[in-house]
């Protein structure tokens, strides 16, 4: 092991940037912040968890997090981020809208929430090399999540898919949504099966870790987590159709394979699409219009237009509004709908513009990902693991000292 400048040796799992490498202690810090935007409604466990210890929890490895960050990082040395200066210009709106106090005094607990977030994001920029890392640390913390959802659904089947979300699966060891095991099901498969696709990693993952995540997603019946998987596997795996042989097969069997299941199974599909629902739910996007239009109906002043209410906890008239647009024109106005727009522009023509690689290809997946899962599902602007899955995508768009190239053997388009 190397001297620091100091001539002291580094203590195990705290290398610094300056000697090259991601250390450990990255992927525990990575861990934590995923753990934080979990969620707190625990009601419904197996133990139950009371909210408030929940919060506490999740606080508390926010607060580990920053902390282990620090020590990573000791002389604050940070990678510049078009990303996190505009998730910072974003927390400055935020403190704005929330000092008035309309959202009450949770809105500036919501702030400091982000703020020591986004703080533990700049402290690990030194690590954003354009590497694969990152991915692997996402794919094992939200397999991880979904290994507890298997065993919660393993240990009281009956909760974890009861009548109270319509036999839709949901976390009972730690409370977690039907919609949060669909997202977390899609990203974890989706970013399993662009790895393989660009060689990165086996067969068997796609087996032991893809396929689960799927049959969980689909236990879920979460219908935007479904079509948002299917999207942005076929727009990112086109993406490496030039790159590797492998991409170009599967997508030239899977592509007409999925449509011919489509037009063959057309109702069993459909059917199971409505989950039972009316057509008035459907067309109502299970209640989400009625909310939608009832909060554009309200008259706003020009302040609450331009900055919003403060940080809330995304409902309106004590319903969720689940949409990620409306929920920040509801907190920050116009101006944080133009700030998180345009991190979201600067990430997809960064992704438009850098060379095929499988970094490129993942990092199109989970923008394209979040892009349509924003539709009924809030996340782009506030700490969110939907947050988290674009910090991933700007740190595999990262032009670092290594590359992602791909591996030895992979095929190569002939220039």
């Amino acid at each position: 092991m190397g001297l620091t400048e100091t001539g002291r040796e580094p203590r195990a799992g705290l290398s610094s940037p300056d000697h090259g490498g991601i250390p450990p202690l990255v992927g525990v810090v990575w861990a934590l912040l995923v753990f934080n935007t979990l969620g707190t409604g625990g009601q419904l466990t197996i133990i139950p968890i009371p909210s408030i210890v929940a919060q506490l929890l999740t606080m508390g490895a926010l607060g580990v997090a920053f902390a282990l960050a620090l020590a990573l990082n000791p002389r604050l040395r940070f990678r510049p981020s078009a990303l996190l200066l505009l998730l910072t210009l974003l927390l400055v709106v935020n403190l704005v809208s929330s000092a008035t106090l309309e959202s009450g005094l949770g809105a500036l607990a919501r702030c400091a929430r982000l703020a020591v977030f986004v703080a533990t994001l700049w402290l690990l920029t030194p690590w954003w090399d354009g590497t694969l890392t990152f991915v692997r640390h996402h794919v094992r913390v939200l397999g991880a999540v979904l290994l507890s959802v298997l065993v919660g659904l393993v240990l009281a089947p009956g909760q974890a898919m009861s009548e109270s979300h319509d036999g839709r699966l949901a976390g009972v060891l730690w409370w977690l949504t039907p919609t949060q095991v669909g997202q977390y099901g899609a990203v974890v498969a989706g970013l399993t099966i662009m790895l393989w696709l660009a060689r990165c990693t086996t067969g068997w993952s796609v087996l032991g870790v893809a396929a689960p995540a799927i049959v969980l997603l689909l236990m879920s019946h979460t219908r935007t987590a479904i079509i948002a998987l299917v999207v942005a596997l076929t727009i990112a795996g086109g993406s490496l159709m030039f790159r590797t042989s492998r991409a170009r097969r599967v997508l030239a069997v899977a592509v007409p394979c999925a449509g011919l299941i489509a037009v063959s199974s057309e109702g069993a599909l459909l059917s199971w699409f409505r989950r039972g629902q009316s057509d008035e739910a459907l067309e109502n996007l299970t209640g989400r219009q009625k909310v939608w239009d009832a909060f554009l109906a309200t008259q706003n002043s020009p302040r609450e237009k331009l900055f919003g209410v403060g940080l809330t906890n995304n409902s309106f008239g004590g319903l969720p509004i689940d949409n990620g647009w409306l929920a920040i024109y509801h907190d920050m106005g116009l101006i944080g709908v133009a700030i998180v727009a345009a991190f979201l522009a600067v990430l997809v023509v960064t992704a438009v513009t850098r060379p095929p690689s499988p970094s490129r290809a993942c990092a199109i997946f989970l923008i394209v990902y979040c892009l349509i899962a924003s539709y009924t599902t809030v996340g782009p602007g506030f700490a969110s693991t939907y947050q988290l899955h674009l910090v991933v995508a700007a740190a595999l768009l990262t032009r670092g000292t290594s590359t992602s190239a791909v591996p030895t053997g992979v095929d190569r388009a002939p220039a």
